[in-house]
């Protein structure tokens, strides 16, 4: 069944100038960096408290990991269930030291072997992330713009830290690690002055970066947010000052497509930051009226992304990563979701005519445009997807779900 609908569909397709083979080989060479903290629901492993930096997981699903260990066993169930190769995108918290406190500041590459060995026997890649909420020093919601220089320096010590980190996992795993910054600075209400925090930023951001690494390795990133919980009216790493910032210093300007104003698409922002910029690096969410992290759908919005990448010739240039948390439904079936979905609408603009489209465009022929652009989502596109997963070795269609089941049956409904 699953031939003869590849075989249907590479005949349609075919007729509309897309050779679907080299589409399925193009998504296959696509990593995708699947976030850790969706299995934990944003806590770490620190024992420290409470999630805080603006920031909620909401839900009280049974079965979150509750240790490196269950995370990484949740990890695994997530990644034989989705095609191809990714990485993991980790935060600092989630810092192996065996029961020792380690300062924030004083985390080395040691305190994350274990994460590169889980990696590097899986042929996964990793992504880093310092992790600047959820601690005493970041209690007043200010930590790289904080005008007390005691707090302010444990953050750049801390960022410092992480970015060695960072360079030691690509060195390690052979292939770069994406380093990116994101800070929950700001306040609640209209302040007095916008300027100092973000001078104070700019100047922890200068010290922070004053260490070159190596670009083989660690490839560094700043991202923006527009709206918090507790800093509703102000946000001190705003778009326009990381967007410059990026810029001006030649690292990359992370764009998360939950961290904008609910009517600004990420999706119109690719081609237009990708004509100044080499490269750039996405968090891939679904924002519900807010920055609410909701599990990543095909929607109409993650398909024009997706059509972007591959419109601006930037598969190799868009670094992707997935940033969502629900602890309301079953965490390895979010990822799972999240991860396919993001495959999916990738796919679906792999098998698109856009010189065609392009030319159109160009001609003044919209209506042709609009025509077209309907009809394609009424493509196989689905047959060919199924291909795909059957060829990777993972349950086609909704099949995955029942391994996901079992799971939680067998592991994730016994743990406390």
């Amino acid at each position: 069944m699953i031939e003869k609908g590849y075989k249907y569909a590479k005949e349609l397709y075919q007729n509309i100038g897309i050779d679907i083979d080299a589409a399925l080989e193009a998504l296959s060479q696509i990593k995708i960096s699947m976030h850790c903290w969706q299995g934990d629901d944003v806590q770490g492993f620190e024992n420290i408290g409470a999630l805080s930096g603006g920031i909620a997981a909401t839900g009280n699903y049974p079965g979150k990991a509750n240790n490196i260990d269950e995370l990484m066993e949740d990890i695994d169930k997530a990644f034989s269930l989705i095609p191809g190769k990714h990485k993991i995108n980790l935060h600092a918290m989630y810092a192996v030291t065996n029961g020792e406190k380690v300062e924030r500041n004083k985390l080395e590459p040691k305190h994350f072997m274990k994460w590169v060995e889980f990696a590097k026997k899986r042929g996964l890649g990793l992504d880093f992330n310092p992790t600047l909420f959820s601690h005493p020093m970041a209690a007043d919601g200010l930590t790289l713009s904080h005008p007390d220089n005691k707090i302010r320096n444990y953050w750049v010590e801390h960022c410092k830290a992480t970015r060695k980190i960072a360079e030691y996992m690509g060195k390690e795993l052979n292939q770069p690690c994406l380093h990116n910054i994101w800070i929950p600075d700001g306040y609640k209400d209209i302040p007095a002055d916008r300027w100092s925090p973000r001078q104070r930023l700019k100047d922890s951001l200068d010290e922070i970066f004053s260490e070159p690494m190596d670009k083989r390795y660690v490839i560094d990133a700043v991202e923006s947010k527009v709206f918090g919980i507790g800093v509703e009216s102000y946000t001190v790493g705003s778009h326009e000052f990381y967007m410059n910032y990026a810029a001006k210093n030649n690292i990359l300007c992370l764009l998360d497509n939950g961290h904008y104003h609910p009517t600004e698409k990420v999706s119109d922002k690719i081609p237009s930051m990708l004509l100044f910029a080499d490269q750039l690096a996405l968090h891939v969410t679904r924002p519900v009226r807010w920055d609410s992290d909701h599990v990543v759908t095909f929607n109409e919005e993650i398909v024009e992304i997706a059509k972007e990448i591959v419109r601006c010739n930037a598969i190799d240039r868009v670094l992707i990563g997935l940033d969502f948390f629900d602890a309301s439904i079953n965490r390895v079936a979010a990822w799972v979701i999240g991860m396919r979905n993001m495959q999916k609408a990738l796919l679906f603009a792999l098998l698109m005519p856009h010189e065609q489209l392009a030319k159109m465009q160009k001609d003044g022929n919209f209506t042709d445009v609009l025509a077209l652009n309907e009809e394609l989502k009424m493509y196989p596109f689905g047959a060919v997807w199924d291909y795909f997963c059957n060829q990777n070795g993972v349950p086609v269609r909704e099949k995955w779900l029942d391994d996901v089941k079992i799971y939680e049956k067998n592991v994730l409904s016994k743990r406390g």
